[in-house]
């Protein structure tokens, strides 16, 4: 493959199609270098058509989006890169009349300077025997109703092979989540969420690398994330790098 982009941007839509397959109601399909990825959720960010390439095929983005658009009124369109005019008709015929950046980082899991400090927020594994517990945290963690996520989280996905779930902790009460989702040697973090009362404890970063620790031991050597606004300099200060920025169209 022939950048850290590339790299990272296949980790990632692997990671998206794997996770599609294994929650309860995902429902994935393939049109060219044009994808569409279903979870269930009612959340339009994670129900999306997308292209994998830097040069979008707008045929079969547009067969995909008729039928996404069919089956959920939640849903988005991503693309790597910029917005081409034709790409912003096209998102704009299936309703989804806004699009913004949407920053791709990565570092070099090496890289990173661990700090470990559980004194007052420690991190677990957590499997599918959980995943109602993890699913409120999660919920709490971004501020949304748990119904929004559905049965994302639920079913088997926690158990999955290329699926590692985190639950933090402090005082024995649970206050975060994170999940890493491995393809060959890059790990994707995801999910990372703090309750609201929590979040002076340094427990986003603590998170974090508890995903990048088991990954590195897992034989990881690169991680990607995309981060909210908010919590990007946490990231950067830890060593991720803009490595691509991609547009993503919404309602």
């Amino acid at each position: 493959m022939g950048t850290t982009a590339d790299r990272l941007a296949a980790a990632y839509f692997d990671a998206i199609a794997t996770l599609c397959t294994v929650t309860p109601k995902g429902w994935y399909a393939e049109r060219g270098t044009a994808r569409a990825a279903l979870t269930g959720a009612s959340l339009a960010t994670l129900n999306c058509v997308y292209d994998t390439t830097l040069d979008p095929d707008p045929e079969s983005l547009e067969e995909l989006a008729a039928d996404v658009s069919d089956r959920t009124a939640d849903w988005s369109i991503m693309i790597r890169g910029a917005a081409s005019p034709e790409l912003i008709a096209l998102a704009a015929r299936h309703g989804l009349t806004r699009h913004g950046d949407v920053p791709l980082l990565g570092c070099a899991i090496g890289d990173v300077e661990f700090r470990d400090d559980e004194r007052r927020v420690s991190v677990r594994r957590i499997g599918a025997a959980e995943s109602d517990l993890y699913t409120q945290v999660l919920a709490e963690g971004f501020e949304a109703p748990a119904a929004a996520f559905g049965s994302l989280m639920g079913g088997t996905v926690l158990d999955a092979g290329p699926v590692t779930g985190y639950l933090a902790e402090s005082g024995g009460h649970p206050i975060g989540t994170g999940l890493a989702m491995t393809s060959g040697d890059v790990v994707g973090v995801f999910n990372i969420a703090v309750r609201p009362a929590a979040r002076s404890l340094g427990a986003g970063r603590r998170i974090t690398e508890a995903v990048l620790h088991g990954a590195l031991v897992s034989g990881a050597t690169w991680a990607y994330l995309h981060p909210s606004e908010m919590a990007r300099p946490l990231y950067e200060s830890m060593g991720f790098h803009l490595v691509e920025t991609w547009t993503a169209f919404t309602a």
